[in-house]
C-alpha cells in the first residue's frame, strides 16, 4: 500500500475515534439496571407496593405474609421489618405529624412514629383494605376498601375513623390530593375518576375515562392544575385531565397493566411502572403537551415502583412465575398471569442513569 495513503487512512481513523469519544459529552443518558438482589424467604413472593423514605436509605417493601420489609438502598440489603405489620400492603409516610402508617391486608392500620420508626399501635378499621392516601388540608387518610365497596376516613392525629364513603365499586385504587380538601380516586372496574371533599366526606363530581378501559394511577399536579391518570388496557395511556373542567387534554401512550406512577416535579418528568415490563417515562413540556422522554425495558410484572427524587434512581420488585392451568387465573388482568410464585425469586431491581 502507498505510504502517504496509509497515513491519511490512520488520520481518518483517529479523527473518526476522537468522534465517537466525544459524542458522550453531550449524549443523552439514559436509565439502566444497576443492580438486581433476590431476596429469599421461606415464604412464597406475596407483595405489593414500595415505599421510598426520604431522609433514610430506605426502600419499604410490602411482603404480605412478612411483613413491611427494610431495603437499606446503600447497602442493597434488608436490615429488618417494620414491627406488627404482617399483611402489610402499602406505606403511608407522613412526616409532618411524625407517623408513617402501613395499611394490612385485614383492613387495620400498624402506625408508627415516622423519626424513629417506633411501632405504636395498630387498629382496625374493617375487614379488608388497599392502601391509604394522605390528605395535608384536612390531615386525613383517605383508606380504600374495595372488597368492601367504601373508603374510610381516618383522622391522621387521633387515628379515629370519621366517615365510611360507600361507592359501588370493588376497585377503588389510584388516589391523589389536591392540596386543597379534594381528592381524586381512580375506580378501575366502573371507567372513572371520582372527585371526594375531604371535609364533607362525599362525592362531588365523576370524570369518565370513556375509551380508556382500567384506569388506575393518580397523580396531581398543582402546577398547572392537572390531574395524571394511567390506564391498563391494550390501548394504555397517561390521561392527562384538565381540572377546571373536567375534560382529556392529553394522552400520551405508556406501557400496559400499569401499577404505579410517580412524577419528579423538578424535572417534569413522569414515571410508570408497567407489568408488561416497561419503564416508560413521559416529560411534561407543558401544561397540555407531554412527549417520551424514554421507555426502558424491565422485567415481566414489575409493575410496583419507588423514585428516589433526591438521586433520580427508581426502584421495581417482581418475582418469577408461571400460571398453574389447574388453578383459576386472573385473565381480568392479562390472559396469562400468574398464580403461582416461586419461593427465593422475589428480586429488589435499582435503576439509574448512565
Amino acid at each position: 500500500m502507498n505510504k502517504t495513503r496509509l497515513i491519511k487512512g490512520l488520520k481518518a481513523v483517529v479523527l473518526t475515534g476522537f468522534t465517537l469519544i466525544s459524542c458522550p459529552l453531550w449524549a443523552q443518558q439514559f436509565y439502566q439496571l444497576e443492580s438486581a438482589v433476590t431476596i429469599n424467604s421461606d415464604s412464597t413472593p406475596n407483595w405489593d407496593y414500595l415505599a421510598k423514605d426520604s431522609t433514610r436509605p430506605i426502600l419499604y417493601v410490602t411482603r404480605r405474609e412478612d411483613g413491611v420489609l427494610m431495603y437499606n438502598t446503600d447497602t442493597n440489603k434488608v436490615t429488618g421489618v417494620l414491627e406488627n405489620t404482617k399483611g402489610g400492603n402499602a406505606v403511608t409516610i407522613v412526616p409532618e405529624l411524625d407517623r408513617l402508617f402501613v395499611t394490612n391486608q385485614d383492613g387495620s392500620l400498624s402506625i408508627f412514629r415516622f423519626s424513629d420508626l417506633k411501632f405504636l399501635t395498630r387498629n382496625s378499621y374493617g375487614v379488608s383494605s388497599d392502601n391509604a392516601f394522605y390528605d395535608p388540608a384536612t390531615q386525613q387518610l383517605f383508606m380504600t376498601q374495595g372488597d368492601q365497596k367504601r373508603a374510610v376516613f381516618v383522622d391522621a392525629k387521633t387515628y379515629a375513623a370519621t366517615a365510611t364513603l360507600e361507592y359501588d365499586s370493588e376497585k377503588l385504587e389510584g388516589t391523589a390530593p389536591d392540596g386543597r380538601g379534594f381528592m381524586y380516586c381512580a375506580l378501575r372496574d366502573r371507567e372513572k375518576v371520582i372527585k371526594i371533599d375531604m371535609r364533607q366526606h362525599k362525592v362531588v363530581a365523576e370524570w369518565p375515562t370513556t375509551g380508556y378501559p382500567l384506569p388506575n394511577s393518580v397523580i396531581f399536579d398543582g402546577d398547572n392544575n392537572r390531574l395524571f391518570v394511567t390506564t391498563r388496557a391494550e390501548n394504555a395511556s397517561l390521561l392527562v385531565f384538565d381540572v377546571a373542567t373536567g375534560k382529556i387534554v392529553a394522552s400520551p401512550t405508556i406501557g400496559r397493566w400499569n401499577d404505579v406512577a410517580a412524577f419528579d416535579r423538578q424535572t417534569r418528568k413522569i414515571y410508570t411502572a408497567n407489568g408488561d415490563g416497561t419503564l416508560v417515562i413521559i416529560d411534561q413540556i407543558d401544561a397540555n403537551t407531554y412527549k417520551l422522554a424514554e421507555a426502558l425495558t424491565t422485567r415481566p410484572w414489575a409493575r410496583t415502583m419507588a423514585v428516589d427524587f433526591k438521586t433520580k434512581k427508581v426502584y421495581l420488585c417482581t418475582a418469577e412465575g408461571t400460571v398453574d392451568p389447574s388453578r383459576p387465573w386472573k385473565t381480568s388482568i392479562a390472559p396469562f398471569y400468574p398464580n403461582k410464585y416461586f419461593k427465593n425469586t422475589f428480586v429488589v431491581l435499582t435503576y439509574s442513569r448512565k
